[in-house]
């Protein structure tokens, strides 16, 4: 495999320091003093235009002077000299560039030189990291190209800080920790290089078993997200976020009302599967707890202690964290029973009682460990008459190497539970001077646990088998309201939307007088519902704009009047279309729900669940998530919620019709995908009971679309369901080709396996016999942006079998991108390889790629002459003769193809 692009930047072999300076108190003189003192195997160049000599080392006045090629360019002088510095590293072929310089918001001509330089720096293919930072450290490699004058332990976690001084800040606590770094990196103004790039070189990295991000704001959301995801896979990432408050969803809706950026952002790593801390010490610790690959896989912990008093107060912590205390089986009360004295607690906490012997320690917190009820033991010693703390730290330190659920322990007191805090170091436990902090980090870790579930969902923008919307009536209706130059669905037109969703509405029928509303109302059939119609009133109860159960054609023709005259009072200027008459749906066991949409400046579309009615504001009882979801994920958010409690049975109520409901929130999902014209919506109330759920009102709200990418409206791609089809090979077999899904791992570790040595080293250059397990994640957990992966299968009596896999992955320019192809040995010769790769073109070619680019070695005559066949322009490898470029022109073949 070629080196990541980004190895310039993080692991060069010749480094220039543009500025490098003796000036005490100058960046040029700490950066040039760093990379000198760091113990860096490349060579170092200083560049300076005034000094022949800096640090002792031959300065020259430009970079384009050094004899011998340049990785990196450090550069520490003043940012309006930067696109010149830009020409000359171009033209010596420089790589990339660090700016090592801090960057002022209201300097205009700082602004414009920086703008000139990133256009310079495309033209040469260079990669900018920088402003603003503190520079780049790589501990690992003795590479400190940074201003930062303290000591950076070296160690297997990268940092990565939108913020120099919170990035600083972290190092100094970390090294009061003994935590060392694999990679500090400082984003700053992010002018090209940020997180999705720097992310995607870590996942690569195997000096790094786990990240740590801290996040203010997020650029490109579909990049962050993909890269995040692609990281999350393979390596535990966890965030801090500064400004949780800063930007908070402004909308009109009840559902954008409700919702803060920061509850968004929750939303956003949840399903990246990363988890999210608030401190800098929960941030270093949960890092350091997920890299010694501590996991739970749910949130039920038990608590074993010799005092009842700090087992309570720990107790008392699990509640405040929202961690369940385990219900212990049957089986395990009966053998505490017979082990433990007769006055034990009884239940969970365990209470063993103050004189607790090591053995009696072992016996109750072996009996938790095994209890399938349980997922994590918190082990509370307190140092009493007759207690052996180090023997019993000792059997604790046995059982966590049998046991394959961790255990958490919590030695209280100081001097005289030292030595078995020692030992817990030693052997890599994880110890706590305070249970509280064991909790905390158990609670973390079923978060994590939950976030990596969500991970692996891949539901597609139309999930399952039910009804197939009708996309075009609904782009009608909206079409129809932007041409009259309005943002604001009415009630009738938002329904419109819903039922050609296949979402249950109340109908509605507007009348413009008092006749033609009895009219109505005698053909519906009493009781009904009027409210106004106006496309400046969002909430027509604020206005009185809405009267209920009107069981007669007077009261109609009272309530008909009321509402005109108090809508007239409230709001003169808004616009009257009408009154709505709708059926009064009498639900005797009903409840009033809520779903809406709303739209985060960051990560687009949101959904939205909760409980409706018109206290919606004041209850505040609302999940959310990032679209698309599939049963999993609504479950998640119905469970979430104070609500999602009371919908099943209780006291005289049934349970409502929840398989309706569930499908109320795919397909308001559906509606999400399919219509990015959608900004905000409110579906509320939702009556849902045990008959079933309809949508008594719903307000929609629009914006222009301008047209892009597929999809390119949302954060997370749906699994693209639209490119599954049906094809026909040579000899007759019908085949299916449609992208890969994680549940494909086993059969894509099969497929690999059942290949001849000869096919997997054409493929992957390598002798190997089966994927490693991250690369069989990588290979089947994807997430459609930046990459695809079709399959080839058939359908057998064993379940489908896989004949052949392409794949590309999108190259940091997102216009070109790199295949393979592999087909399975008594599968070739059928033409499968035209088929499949004429797929993977235009699925390439939906996401705007203009070139496609692969190696082959140059031994491989078939795979040539299918590519030769499939017009890729075929050339000898620069550096490999070994190996042959082959290049094809993507856009090319797309404007061929439709002048045919």
């Amino acid at each position: 495999m070629k080196p990541h692009y980004l190895t310039p930047l993080f692991s060069p072999r010749n480094v220039a320091v543009i500025g490098a300076s003796d000036t005490p108190g100058s960046v040029g003189q700490a950066v040039f003093a760093n990379l000198l003192a760091g113990n860096f195997q490349g060579k170092l160049y200083p560049v300076n235009l005034n000094h022949r000599i800096v640090g002792g080392i031959a300065a020259t006045p430009s970079v384009r002077l050094i004899e011998g090629p340049i990785d990196l360019a450090v550069v520490t002088t003043a940012l309006r000299g930067l696109p010149a510095i830009v020409k000359d590293c171009g033209k010596k072929g420089v790589k990339a560039i660090l700016l090592a310089k801090d960057f002022s918001d209201s300097e205009d001509v700082e602004r414009a030189a920086m703008d000139e330089a990133r256009s310079l720096a495309r033209h040469y293919g260079i990669r900018i990291l920088g402003p603003n930072v503190l520079g780049l450290m790589r501990p690992v490699a003795g590479f400190n190209a940074s201003n930062y004058n303290s000591r950076v332990k070296a160690g297997n976690l990268a940092l990565v800080s939108q913020s120099s001084a919170l990035c600083t800040a972290m190092l100094d606590w970390a090294d009061s920790k003994g935590i060392g770094f694999s990679s500090v990196v400082s984003v700053g103004e992010a002018l090209d290089v940020e997180f999705g790039e720097i992310l995607d070189y870590l996942i690569a990295d195997n000096f790094t078993q786990g990240i740590l991000l801290h996040v203010h704001h997020v650029h490109d959301s579909r990049r962050f997200m993909s890269a995040l995801r692609a990281a999350a896979r393979t390596k535990p990432v966890v965030v801090v976020k500064s400004g949780r408050y800063e930007d908070d969803v402004i909308g009109v809706t009840h559902s954008s009302n409700m919702v803060e950026s920061g509850d968004v952002f929750d939303a956003a790593l949840s399903r990246a599967g990363v988890l999210r801390v608030a401190t800098i010490a929960q941030l270093f610790t949960a890092a350091k707890v997920l890299a010694a690959n501590y996991r739970v896989t749910g949130k039920r912990l038990a608590i074993v202690t010799n005092g009842i008093g700090p087992g309570v107060l720990a107790a008392d912590s699990a509640y405040m964290y929202g961690v369940e205390l385990a219900k212990l089986s049957a089986t395990s009360l009966d053998l505490l029973n017979e082990s433990l004295p007769r006055n034990w607690s009884g239940s969970n906490p365990v209470d063993i009682i103050g004189d607790a012997s090591p053995v009696r320690f072992r016996t109750a917190v072996k009996v938790c460990l095994d209890d399938p009820n349980v997922d994590g033991v918190l082990v509370i010693f307190t140092p009493q008459a007759g207690t052996d703390h180090l023997t019993t730290a000792q059997l604790m330190v046995g059982l966590q190497r049998e046991s394959n659920k961790p255990l958490f322990l919590s030695w209280l007191g100081d001097a005289k539970v030292s030595e078995s805090r020692e030992l817990f170091s030693r052997s890599k436990c994880a110890h706590f001077r305070a249970p509280e902090f064991a909790i905390e980090v158990f609670r973390n870790l079923a978060s994590y646990h939950q976030n990596q579930q969500l991970l692996l969902q891949t539901p597609g923008p139309l999930e399952g088998e039910r009804l197939v919307p009708d996309v075009l009536s609904a782009r009608a209706v909206i079409a129809t309201a932007q041409a009259e130059g309005r943002s604001i669905l009415s009630e009738r037109e938002s329904k419109a939307v819903l039922a050609a969703f296949n979402i249950p509405v109340n109908p509605t029928r507007l009348a413009a007088s008092e006749d033609e509303a009895v009219c109505y109302a005698a053909e519906i059939g009493y009781p009904v519902v009027l409210k106004i119609d106006s496309p400046d009133i969002i909430y027509k109860s604020d206005v009185g704009g809405v009267e209920l159960n009107i069981s007669n054609e007077a009261t109609l023709r009272d309530a008909y009047r009321g509402i005109i005259g108090r809508t007239l009072q409230a709001r003169p200027e808004a616009k009257i279309v009408g009154i709505s008459v709708q059926p009064m749906r009498k639900r005797r066991f009903a409840r009033e729900l809520m779903v809406g949409v709303t739209h985060d400046a960051s990560f687009g579309p949101v959904i939205t669940f909760g409980a409706g009615g018109i206290a919606v504001e004041v209850m505040q009882d609302r999940a959310l998530s990032l679209p698309p979801v599939n049963h999993y994920l609504v479950e998640r958010m119905i469970d979430k919620t104070r609500i999602g409690k009371i919908l099943g049975p209780f006291k005289n109520m049934p349970g409502i019709d929840i398989e309706a409901l569930k499908n109320i929130v795919l397909h308001v999902s559906e509606l999400v995908c399919e219509l990015p014209e959608v900004r905000e919506m409110d579906i509320n109330p939702l009556m849902a009971d045990e008959s079933g759920v309809v949508a008594l009102d719903a307000r929609i709200i629009v914006q222009p679309q301008v047209q892009g990418k597929p999809y390119g409206h949302m954060a997370i791609m749906p699994y693209p369901a639209h490119i599954v089809h049906c094809a026909m090979l040579k000899d007759g077999t019908t085949v299916m080709i449609r992208p890969v899904r994680p549940e494909d791992a086993q059969m894509q570790q099969e497929f690999v396996r059942n290949l001849s040595e000869e096919s997997r080293y054409n493929r992957y250059m390598s002798s190997i016999k089966q994927l490693s397990q991250s690369m069989l994640v990588r290979f089947t957990q994807l997430d459609y942006d930046r990459e695809m992966a079709l399959a080839m299968v058939r359908q057998t009596d064993d379940g489908e079998e896989q004949l052949a896999v392409a794949r590309y992955i999108t190259d940091p320019d997102n216009e070109s991108c790199e295949f393979a192809l592999e087909v399975a040995d008594s599968w070739q010769g059928k033409g499968i390889g035209v088929i499949l790769m004429q797929a993977l073109f235009d699925a390439a070619r939906e996401q705007g790629l203009k070139t496609m680019v692969g190696e082959v070695l140059a031994g491989n005559k078939g795979m040539l002459k299918l590519m030769a066949r499939l017009g890729f322009v075929v050339t000898t490898h620069p550096e490999d003769r070994a190996l042959t470029i082959v290049t094809k022109d993507l856009q090319g073949e797309a404007t061929v193809k439709s002048l045919q």
